[in-house]
């Protein structure tokens, strides 16, 4: 395909004359529309996939996102690679199914990337929706907030920055029961930054979001300070002998996001 690739192992679930033109031209249930991307599942041969399509966001959109210091995102290239980053970490994410960019202009470049449905998850923020009035025996707690702390410490000791790591960028496989072997998967990768190493200022704005996401789902502070010990890999005590002051700038942002949802009605007052 001139400007797009399949994956070798879906050879046989598309058909033979698959084009860029045939991916960007798919039609299905779509999910998100905005900015020049367009989010929808669609099917294939019995099978579901999910495709992200970029057409171009043009350079006024450009210099806007560029006059807020926000770096925009041009195209599909970002998520391909980071699907590829995380999955050679060894953490669960999307599975790649193709991907195609054609043009040179970052205002009218167009691009796609295909990626496998994860059927049977829930995410975890309507997985956790319950826990305030029915909470979950301990075990499964802790098993998830460690879970969590890990992957988001191994993507951020390589290098990666989500910029939207909220809980419900995890979606969790459906089991009868949480386990040590439960498998947890990041998705929404879009936005994310692959550097050798992963600003302070980054670091912090993950943090903050994910915590302030997890605000409402009925964790204590023995919970909050479980995910840093984990996340860090040491005792709270050292943590906080070391980096207090970080950890409250998290905490911080994390109420100042709170704050800015509530006034726009977003959560429950």
């Amino acid at each position: 395909m001139k400007g797009a690739m399949l994956i070798e192992k879906y050879n046989n679930y598309f058909p033979g004359n698959v084009s860029f033109d045939w991916f960007m031209s798919r039609e299905g249930i779509v999910f998100r529309e905005m900015d020049g991307r367009k989010t929808l599942q669609f099917n294939e041969k019995d099978r579901s996939y999910f495709i992200k399509i970029h057409k171009g966001i043009g350079w006024k959109e450009i210099f806007k996102n560029l006059g807020q210091l926000k770096w925009p995102v041009l195209g599909a290239k970002n998520e391909f690679l980071a699907i590829n980053k995380l999955t050679r970490l060894g953490l669960d994410t999307m599975s790649l199914v193709a991907y195609g960019q054609r043009g040179w202009n970052p205002a009218t470049k167009k691009s796609f990337v295909v990626t496998e449905d994860l059927v049977n998850t829930v995410s975890l923020e309507d997985y956790c929706a319950c826990w305030p009035k029915s909470p979950p025996v301990f075990v499964e707690k802790q098993i998830l907030i460690n879970k969590v702390a890990r992957m988001t410490e191994t993507m951020h000791t390589n290098g990666i920055n989500h910029r939207d790591l909220y809980i419900c960028h995890f979606l969790l496989k459906k089991n009868n029961e949480i386990s040590a072997t439960s498998r947890l998967f990041l998705i929404d990768l879009h936005r994310v930054q692959i550097r050798l190493k992963v600003p302070e200022r980054w670091e912090i704005k993950d943090l903050s979001a994910l915590y302030f996401s997890a605000m409402h789902i009925g964790l204590t502070k023995r919970d909050y300070l479980r995910f840093i010990k984990q996340y860090r890999g040491d005792s709270i005590r050292n943590v906080f002998k070391r980096e207090r002051d970080f950890w409250v700038r998290v905490e911080e942002k994390a109420h100042i996001l709170n704050e800015r949802n509530r006034k726009n009605k977003k959560i429950p007052t």
